[in-house]
């Protein structure tokens, strides 16, 4: 399943609502999005982002996939 990605244009963080960065894995995949004010990471699912604040993950500059623009 794929990501629309003119609703995740739509999406913003749930707790500060600012704009989200797509994460993507070592073969460019979207796994998360990213919310660099919260430093919390929200993971993608099937290809559904799950933006609960209990699912999200937070952000280390070591391990965190590198963001590109959505």
């Amino acid at each position: 399943m794929s990501l629309d990605h003119r609703l995740i244009d739509l999406l913003v963080c749930p707790l500060c609502k600012g704009p989200l960065r797509m994460g993507r894995d070592d073969q460019q995949r979207p796994v998360e999005l990213q919310c660099p004010a919260d430093r919390l990471a929200f993971p993608i699912r099937d290809g559904i982002p799950v933006m609960l604040e209990s699912e999200a993950r937070p952000l280390e500059d070591q391990t965190a996939p590198a963001p590109s623009p959505l």
